[in-house]
C-alpha cells in the first residue's frame, strides 16, 4: 500500500526549486538520486500491463528506480540479499557491535566520504579481528558482516558501523572452535582504544599525503597545524564502542540484517505531514528512555532536503561489507571448517539453481495468477490501457 506522503512527493513538489537555490552546490550523485526517486514507479521509467489469467482483471505495473537511497526500492533488494546470506548463519548466538565516529571527525568525514567513510570500516573491522585474535581476550579468528550508516534518527550526520559478530572464532590453526561467553565477546574499552589509534594514524597519513580535501567552515583545517589541533582533543576523548548481547538465534539475527542492511536516511512511513510550514516526520530521541523516546519534528522543506541527500554515498562505495571468516572468496572454506567444528551439518545443496520466484501480487479479484500482456517504454504509456472498471495500477 502507498504511504500517504512520500520522499518522492516533496522532490516533485520543491525539488526543482531546491536545485535552481543550490545551483553549483549539488554533485551529480545528488541529483542522480533526487531524479530517481522522484521518477521512481511513475510512467517516466516504463513498466507493464499484468492481466489474469482466471478472470482478465487487468493492472499497470510501473518500473521502480532501483536506487540504492530510494525509500520505496530498498524491500526487495533486501529480500534478495538476506536470503543469499541465510546459509552464512552458525548455529551460534550472534553480538551486535556499533562503531562510532567522534563529530569532531563526522564533519571531516562529510567532506571526504570515500576515504574516511573507507577508513571507518578498514579500522572499525582491524580492530575486532586484532582483538578477538588476542589470546588474552578470544584467541580466534572471526566473521563480521558489517553495514554504514550515516545517518541519525533526525537524518542529521552520524557515521557509524554496525556489525554483526558471530560469538567465537576459529583458533589460528584450524583446529578447534572457541566460543565466547555467553553474553560478552571482547572488552568495548579496549576496542575504542584501539580503534581510535588506528582510526587517527590513518587520518592523519590521509592528510600528509595530500589526499584530504576541506571547504566552508572546515577550510582552515588545510593548515597542518589547525589540523593536529582539531584532532588534539579527540585523541583524550574516549571512543565508544557499544556491544549488545546476543540474539535469541539466527531467526532474529536475519530478522536485525533485514532493518538494517538496505535502510535508507527515512523511511516513508515515518513522515506525517507535507505542507506550507515543512514537512513534519517521526524520529527517535535516544537521550529520553520509554515512550518519550519517540518524537516528532518539523523541518522547512529546504532543510528536509539538504538532510536528505547528505546520505548520498559516493558512486561504486560499498556500505556493506566482510570480514575474517566471512571475507571473499575463503568465505565458503571457511564456514565449512567452522560447521564441521562445531559439529554440524552444511546446508542442503541440490546443486541446481531454483527457478527465480513471481515476486508479482496475485489478482486482488480472484487470487489468480497475473502474466504480463505489455510492456511499454520511459515516458509511454500501454497502447490499450484497460477500462475504468477494471484498471489498477501497482508497482514492480
Amino acid at each position: 500500500m502507498r504511504a500517504s506522503i512520500e520522499v518522492a512527493d516533496i522532490f516533485r513538489v520543491a525539488g526543482a526549486a531546491y536545485q535552481r537555490a543550490h545551483a553549483g552546490h549539488l554533485s551529480l550523485p545528488q541529483l542522480k538520486v533526487m531524479s530517481a526517486v522522484e521518477n521512481c514507479r511513475t510512467a517516466a521509467l516504463g513498466g507493464h500491463v499484468e492481466a489474469c489469467e482466471d478472470c482478465g482483471q487487468w493492472r499497470i505495473a510501473y518500473n521502480s528506480c532501483r536506487n540504492r537511497h530510494c525509500p520505496k526500492c530498498q524491500g526487495a533488494a533486501a529480500r534478495t540479499w538476506l536470503a543469499e546470506r541465510e546459509a552464512d548463519l552458525l548455529p551460534v548466538g550472534y553480538f551486535h557491535v556499533v562503531f562510532t565516529l567522534p563529530a569532531e571527525v563526522a564533519d571531516m568525514a562529510f567532506q571526504n566520504k570515500t576515504l574516511v567513510y573507507d577508513l571507518l570500516f578498514k579500522a572499525a573491522s582491524e580492530t575486532m579481528l586484532t582483538i578477538a585474535a588476542d589470546r588474552k581476550h578470544l584467541g580466534a579468528r572471526i566473521g563480521i558482516t558489517a553495514v554504514l550508516h550515516t545517518w541519525g534518527s533526525a537524518m542529521t550526520h552520524h557515521p557509524h558501523v554496525y556489525m554483526i559478530v558471530p560469538g567465537g572464532g576459529i583458533t589460528p590453526d584450524g583446529s578447534r572452535w572457541i566460543s565466547s561467553r555467553p553474553a560478552f565477546l571482547l572488552p568495548v574499552r579496549v576496542l575504542g582504544k584501539l580503534f581510535r589509534r588506528l582510526f587517527l594514524a590513518r587520518l592523519v597519513a590521509l592528510y600528509d599525503d595530500g589526499r584530504l580535501g576541506f571547504f566552508g567552515a572546515l577550510a582552515h583545517l588545510a593548515e597542518r597545524w589547525a589540523f593536529l589541533r582539531h584532532l588534539s582533543p579527540v585523541r583524550k576523548k574516549r571512543w565508544v564502542v557499544y556491544a549488545k548481547a546476543p540474539f535469541a538465534g539466527p531467526e532474529a539475527v536475519l530478522a536485525y540484517l533485514s532493518r538494517y542492511t538496505h535502510r535508507v536516511a527515512i523511511s516513508n512511513r515515518r513522515l506525517i505531514a507535507f505542507d506550507e510550514t515543512g514537512v513534519t516526520f517521526r524520529y527517535r530521541d535516544y537521550r529520553r528512555d520509554g515512550c518519550d523516546r519517540q518524537q516528532i519534528m518539523t523541518l522547512a522543506v529546504d532543510e528536509f532536503i539538504r538532510r536528505f541527500l547528505l546520505h548520498v554515498l559516493p558512486r561504486g562505495f560499498h556500505r556493506i561489507r566482510h570480514y575474517g571468516l566471512l571475507a571473499g572468496s575463503a568465505r565458503k572454506t571457511s564456514l565449512a571448517l567452522a560447521r564441521e567444528l562445531l559439529d554440524v551439518a552444511a546446508p542442503v545443496d541440490n546443486g541446481t539453481p531454483g527457478e527465480p520466484g513471481d515476486s508479482r501480487p496475485p489478482c486482488p479479484c480472484c487470487g489468480g495468477r497475473m502474466i504480463v500482456i505489455e510492456v511499454f517504454e520511459r515516458w509511454r504509456q500501454p497502447r490499450g490501457p484497460p477500462d475504468a472498471a477494471t484498471n489498477r495500477e501497482t508497482t514492480s
